[in-house]
């Protein structure tokens, strides 16, 4: 489904579980515009599967994708699953680079579960007047570190750029680490597919980019995904907290199979008819139960936030995913969590044929990753 021909473009690839979503976006005088979109329903495991063949399988689906689509670009930007990386935001002392980077190597290895030499870490500097937080530096298993400023040779500070800008005494970090062997996978995928794979960041940020923007206030996002379901409270395009828990769609359409002896197919689409609506005797009550992991795990990230945050309130819920769009989902927890809870639309700050709203509309929680990676070079 092309509609423009390319003139800065970008893809957003966001490879999950049940599928791959891509999205092609054109940078129109700093506005994101659509210009294709494409995707498969075909199961991909590159998680938990590191064959060979499993990358190949990838990489041809992904082509495939883009060649019906008809993209017009090969500059791509990708996203790890939030729940394959660990992330924290530390304070350290003030202190020049040189010093910071050998910090954030040492602070790192207290919270990694894994041996830093496994894994790929990078870095940010958190200052109040960042909108959007990207991980722009990079720290190897010496502890070395060297920012993506460094590397083009551009200095991220006004004036002194040995010393990182802060109004703070303390200096306040993000930092993230990923597994090697899975940033390799995805690399070798893209390199496989013969696209010009630009950045990879976590899905996190892909979501607070199509469904936040530039709002500052404590907002939860709730991404219901087919097999994991991921949590996180954003603060001024800052994800202070990220959680997820083995709980999604398909654990619901599970319950529902096994309740009601029924096939898969059917299941699912009781499921999709009648979700929370009243009146359908037993089934609102089975998907009660089944997202009952998902509901505790949304309190205690409460809890969890205000024991760190107590100075602020989290304003509101934003729901995507595939299962984001059960009938009376939001009314459902609304008034279970009493909190207001919306159904995000990533849609909201792209440009395209209005012709095309209900298609989209009905896409639009799956959609919510691959929408924020293609906006990370425009916005």
């Amino acid at each position: 489904m092309k509609f423009f021909k390319s003139h800065l473009n970008y893809l957003g690839v966001d490879i999950g579980s049940t599928g791959i979503k891509v999205v092609e976006l054109k940078n129109e005088n700093g506005r994101p515009r659509l210009v294709t979109y494409g995707f498969t329903e075909e199961p991909i495991d590159i998680i938990h599967n590191h064959s060979a063949q499993m990358q190949a399988k990838a990489a041809v689906l992904l082509t495939k994708i883009l060649s019906q689509a008809k993209a017009t670009t090969k500059k791509t930007i990708a996203a790890l699953p939030s729940f394959s990386v660990f992330s924290s935001i530390i304070s350290l002392p003030m202190m020049n680079k040189k010093e910071l980077a050998q910090a954030i190597y040492w602070q790192a290895k207290k919270f990694i579960p894994l041996p830093l030499e496994e894994m790929t870490l990078d870095w940010k500097l958190l200052e109040s007047d960042v909108a959007a937080i990207d991980y722009q530096g990079s720290a190897d298993s010496a502890g070395k570190s060297v920012s993506k400023d460094e590397k083009t040779g551009a200095s991220s500070d006004s004036g002194n750029s040995n010393k990182p800008k802060t109004k703070s005494k303390d200096i306040k970090v993000l930092i993230a680490a990923a597994p090697k062997k899975l940033v390799l996978r995805y690399i070798n995928i893209f390199k496989q597919a013969n696209l010009d794979l630009l950045s990879l960041e976590t899905e996190n940020f892909a979501l607070e980019r199509s469904l936040i923007g530039g709002e500052k206030v404590p907002i939860m996002l709730v991404d219901i995904g087919a097999i994991t379901s991921d949590i996180s409270v954003i603060e001024s395009g800052i994800p202070l907290l990220s959680r997820s828990v083995d709980s999604g769609g398909k654990t619901i359409t599970q319950v529902i199979m096994q309740s009601m002896h029924i096939d898969e197919k059917r299941a699912e689409q009781f499921k999709r008819d009648i979700g929370f609506a009243s009146g359908h005797g037993d089934l609102p009550r089975l998907i009660e139960k089944s997202i009952a992991p998902i509901v505790n795990e949304i309190k205690y990230c409460f809890e969890l936030y205000a024991s760190q945050e107590s100075h602020h309130r989290i304003e509101k819920i934003i729901l995507t995913g595939g299962s984001a769009f059960l009938p009376n989902i939001t009314e459902y927890l609304s008034k279970l969590l009493d909190i207001k809870v919306f159904v995000g639309d990533p849609w909201a700050r792209i440009i395209y044929p209005v012709e095309l709203k209900s298609v989209l509309d009905n896409l639009a929680p799956r959609f919510s990753v691959a929408i924020g990676l293609a906006m990370r070079e425009i916005v």
